[in-house]
């Protein structure tokens, strides 16, 4: 399972950012495994990966 760090979050929107090996994976608050719909910018995370609409998306993401 791949990990990284959010790198960008805004909860009024429900988007955010996780970095990965120098990649950055976009992400929606749905995608956050507690369903909570929120996670703190610099949170370690897990996650997998969603192919949707021709890349990939953050999905099942956990903190660490």
């Amino acid at each position: 399972m791949p990990s990284g760090v959010v790198t960008a979050f805004d909860d009024h929107v429900g988007l955010g950012e996780i970095t990965s090996d120098g990649r950055v994976i976009a992400f929606q608050c749905i995608g956050i495994a507690d369903g909570t719909r929120t996670i703190d910018v610099g949170a370690e995370v897990t996650f997998e990966l969603l192919p949707k609409l021709g890349r990939y998306e953050a999905t099942a993401i956990t903190p660490t």
